[in-house]
């Protein structure tokens, strides 16, 4: 196939102006003023009224019984109340705006219609359902719950290959797209400028007009400063069909929360890859800001591929008013996976339905361990549920070890992981610090048998408020491959002791500050 000549906006004046001013400094400065206009009315409003101090204060009492008796987290509760105690006026009435926008109700109902109108493409198959729960009654509950609350059903005759560092998962994806004969589908938080993205992009312009249909769909938060202005307008006007999930917009609303989170590549419905990588040169190593980049993902072939589009057609169908027929998307040839392959099934996890099903998923595994449970994680801001979990199982005898990064790319983050390593390490939870730089892997893997590699991280975004994804293996080839490349990279870590993490009296009492505000960071 002969290369294609890119014509990409031209990075002249104009063009830095546009994306480094017009979209970022704009955003930011109209967020401020917003901000500082809501301030400013709200303390014009009380001043010189006596009255205004008892009316704030009844609002504030009945905000807060409705906060209380709510369905959301304890933490986010917490977040809300002890800045009430202080400024109750003000934060009730930011409470009430920001709870009660019609954006945020169209925006869940639509996903819930989605939702159903996919889950008649999944059915499980019962043979394979009943065959797991003759093996491990345990992960056959685990894998009926995903099905039946999240909708993803789980699968035999599925080959997963495991990939230890983003440079392995990179080659073997350029492999995959190379090939790619009817269709490319590809969702990401993160595309930057650079070495990865020019030459997947320079596949998929190639792909495209082969005729092959390639779509592709980013978040409009985590590209927002990044990709050129117009980068999705340039792709539709090159064949690649485009879409900015969620654009960020300079007002204070709650549905900018709810980021596309997700790293999900599915290649003619028999090939699909997911794991922590986004598509930028720092999870290669090709850019190096926090030290080595240790990352990690996943390659899926055979039936359980199907999940993650769906997934993709899931987010894609948010904004359109028909639903395409996705049977077309159904692979053209069958797929005969390897003897003894095990049971994969990739799910997702929504934050706008009543289902944690990523934080469920990570409960299961670590209350039915019983040997061990080995975590990789890069933030480690857990609610009280996991801690109790996870003190349990080190108490109980279990070997629970958790690998978290060395060098952080967030300091906030930093401060407030370490309240709980003081609080979990005298329970038995053995930390490791990766001293070469920052983890970005997201596995869990228990007892020879089970392990998750997904996009999940252990912290209240990705847990509660992004769209997530997830692989779910059991007695899969691909599980000792998780469990050798923990107890490899356990070879260039730093063991946590308490000593370490109570040294510095400044950091702990910052990160018990932070740590209040955490769910909302």
């Amino acid at each position: 196939m002969a290369k294609m000549k890119l014509k990409l906006p031209q990075k002249d004046f104009k063009y830095y102006v546009q994306s480094a001013f017009s979209r970022k400094i704009t955003v930011v400065i109209l967020l401020v003023l917003q901000l500082f206009l809501f301030v400013l009315l709200y303390f014009r409003t009380v001043s010189g009224f006596a009255a205004m101090y008892a009316i704030q204060t009844v609002l504030a009492g009945v905000i807060a019984v409705l906060i209380v008796n709510s369905n959301d987290h304890p933490s986010y509760k917490i977040a809300w109340l002890v800045p009430m105690v202080v400024l109750p006026g003000f934060m009730s009435l930011a409470y009430i705006y920001l709870h009660a926008q019609i954006n945020r109700v169209r925006f869940a109902k639509r996903i819930d219609i989605v939702n159903k109108q996919t889950k008649r493409y999944t059915p499980q198959e019962k043979s394979v359902m009943d065959e797991l729960r003759e093996e491990d009654h345990y992960s056959a509950s685990l894998s009926s719950y995903i099905n039946d609350y999240a909708g993803y059903p789980v699968y035999k005759n599925t080959d997963v290959e495991y990939f230890k560092i983003g440079e392995e998962l990179y080659a073997r994806l350029i492999e995959e797209l190379k090939a790619a004969q009817h269709y490319i589908l590809m969702e990401f938080f993160i595309i930057d400028e650079g070495e990865v993205w020019s030459t997947i992009l320079q596949i998929l312009l190639e792909k495209a007009n082969a005729g092959v249909e390639v779509r592709l769909m980013y978040d409009g938060m985590g590209s927002a400063s990044i990709l050129p202005w117009g980068h999705d307008k340039f792709l539709n006007d090159n064949g690649i069909k485009c879409k900015v999930f969620n654009k960020f917009r300079p007002f204070l609303a709650s549905e900018q929360n709810n980021r596309d989170h997700r790293k999900i590549v599915v290649i003619d419905g028999t090939t699909a890859f997911t794991g922590g990588i986004n598509l930028a040169d720092e999870y290669i190593n090709k850019k190096v800001r926090f030290g080595h980049w240790k990352d990690s993902g996943v390659m899926l072939k055979g039936d359980a591929v199907w999940n993650f589009a769906i997934m993709f057609f899931q987010m894609w169908e948010l904004d359109e008013k028909d639903f395409e027929d996705y049977n077309r998307y159904r692979p053209h040839k069958v797929y005969l996976a390897s003897e003894n392959s095990g049971f994969v099934q990739p799910y997702g996890d929504c934050p706008n339905d009543s289902e944690t099903v990523g934080k469920t998923v990570y409960l299961d595994i670590i209350s039915k361990a019983r040997d061990y449970v080995y975590i990789t994680a890069p933030y480690f801001v857990i609610d009280n549920e996991l801690v109790t979990a996870l003190a349990f199982a080190a108490k109980s005898g279990v070997d629970v070890k958790i690998i978290v990064p060395g060098i952080y790319d967030k300091w906030y983050v930093h401060q407030m992981s370490m309240c709980y390593y003081r609080e979990l390490l005298p329970c038995g939870v053995k930390f490791y610090s990766y001293t070469p730089g920052f983890v970005h892997a997201k596995n869990f893997v228990s007892d020879d048998k089970k392990a998750v590699v997904g996009t999940i991280n252990t912290d209240f975004r990705s847990l509660y408020l992004h769209f997530e994804d997830a692989v779910f293996m059991y007695d899969s080839p691909a599980v000792s491959d998780v469990k050798a490349d923990f107890l490899t990279t356990l070879k260039s870590c730093k063991e946590l002791t308490l000593k370490d993490v109570n040294k510095n009296i400044f950091s702990r009492l910052l990160g018990s500050i932070i740590k209040v505000f955490g769910s909302l960071l």
